[in-house]
């Protein structure tokens, strides 16, 4: 069974062919992602490989944790299930804006209502 592998430590300028040829080194990678901002598009400097066996996984690790790869030196440990997370709100709900309303009345606006 495909075993899951967090990789963290990535260079930013790492690709997914990178992070798949430098694990293919353990054994068979089913899949590699390095993770990106939705927003800029850019790497978040970590990524998920998936190795084909328990085996090949345990060997990914022992292999490629605290290596230097590409200047940074990797964390690599099996991957947990994300955890439920309280979504954001974007929309400004209790905090930041300027609550200046719309006509004068303010305290330097020369006018006494």
């Amino acid at each position: 069974m495909a075993k899951k592998l967090y990789v963290g430590g990535l260079p930013y300028s790492t690709t997914d062919t990178e992070l798949k040829d430098a694990f293919a080194q353990a054994g068979a990678v089913v899949s590699a992602v390095v993770i990106v901002d939705k927003m800029s598009g850019r790497s978040k400097g970590f990524g998920f490989v998936e190795m084909s066996s328990d085996e090949e996984a345990q060997k990914a690790i022992g292999m490629m944790n605290g290596k230097d790869f590409g200047g940074r030196t990797l964390t690599v440990n099996e991957a947990r299930p994300m955890e439920e997370r309280p979504r954001r709100d974007f929309r400004g709900g209790n905090g930041g804006g300027n609550d200046r309303g719309g006509y004068g009345g303010g305290r330097d606006s020369g006018r006494s209502w």
